[in-house]
């Protein structure tokens, strides 16, 4: 990687060095997947019933104490993710004990049940989130919020700061192992043992698209009839035929040319703090930007290591995650005074 381009006065390289059985990529973003044991976190789930009367599911930390909280701390999860997703679990447990009062708002169709339209979510689909926040603000507008957006979440978030520069709901955001150039990262994704992930994931997607054709008609929405969509192979012929058509892009390129978001960082006035690693596997060194990609509000902290959403510190046998402290110093300047919680 060349250092002299890739950091400046807005990135930086973070101080998180992982252990020496954790260097590699892999290991970094299989383990906490797979390996590592959740925090225990209790929740309680909430359908949100959104605008065109389709829903997603939100999950609150409990014991519920948003009013006594140092915070409303909003978790936007990855592709296919959820709150059985590590990183979104035991983030929000992390918090919780911290006194953050944390929820997570599932993207459509994500959660354990398929949602009632053929709208799904995609990398850049911000209206939803833009209409979850707006509620929660008038449910709670004296406590301040902030976001952490995970992969395909984190991309969301940052692009919706970019298109809403004077936002006043968020106090701030961290984006963490975001997919900033849709593109390079299809392609990346599609290469070598990075197809292992591509493959687990279309996995799923295919069979949530499948369920709802059973009780919704796509003709006309998509570009691919239900016994074709089994022979997808990649998520850029998921997007060519499915994602682009059903949320109006012309095709997968315009879909990524227009929802990366590179091209929305310069505009963000919020504080936000964007964590990644160069050796992530979902993508490439393509997706680094440079300072003047950056606005003055963005602080982007680049690892050498650290996988995709991995950053794993400790032993194999007691590991722990960089990101969650990382993520709970950089949001305790945005919190109520404990004064004024007593």
């Amino acid at each position: 990687m060349d250092e002299k381009r890739k950091t400046g006065n807005r990135v930086k390289f973070s101080d998180f060095t992982p252990p020496f059985w954790a260097r590699n990529r892999h290991v970094q973003t299989l383990w906490p997947r797979f390996l590592q044991r959740r925090t225990p976190f209790i929740f309680r789930t909430e359908k949100l019933r959104l605008p065109d009367n389709d829903f997603v599911k939100l999950v609150w930390g409990q014991p519920e104490k948003t009013e006594k909280s140092r915070g409303l701390a909003v978790i936007f999860h990855g592709l296919e993710g959820s709150i059985k997703s590590h990183y979104a679990n035991d983030l929000m447990a992390f918090l919780q004990k911290l006194g953050w009062q944390t929820v997570l708002m599932h993207f459509r169709g994500c959660g354990g049940e398929p949602n009632s339209t053929a709208r799904a979510y995609h990398s850049g689909e911000t209206e939803d989130a833009t209409f979850f926040l707006n509620w929660l603000d008038n449910k709670f507008p004296a406590i301040p919020k902030v976001a952490i957006g995970f992969s395909l979440g984190a991309n969301m978030l940052l692009k919706m700061l970019g298109e809403n520069p004077s936002q006043k709901l968020l106090k701030a955001a961290v984006a963490i192992s975001a997919p900033l150039r849709l593109d390079e990262c299809s392609r990346s994704i599609n290469e070598g043992f990075s197809r292992v992930y591509q493959n687990y994931l279309l996995k799923s997607m295919i069979k949530t698209l499948r369920t709802k054709m059973q009780s919704i008609n796509y003709d006309g929405l998509i570009n691919i009839q239900d016994k074709q969509v089994s022979d997808i192979q990649n998520f850029r012929q998921f997007d060519e035929h499915v994602t682009a058509p059903l949320h109006g892009f012309g095709s997968a390129d315009d879909y990524y040319q227009k929802c990366s978001a590179i091209g929305f960082l310069k505009h963000i006035e919020t504080p936000t703090l964007v964590l990644h690693s160069v050796d992530d596997p979902f993508m490439n060194e393509a997706v680094i930007p440079d300072d003047h990609d950056l606005s003055d509000s963005v602080e982007f902290e680049l690892s050498l290591k650290g996988g995709h959403v991995g950053f794993m510190l400790g032993t194999p046998w007691n590991p722990s995650i960089w990101f969650h402290q990382r993520v709970a110093d950089y949001i305790a300047s945005f919190e109520r005074p404990i004064a004024k919680q007593e």
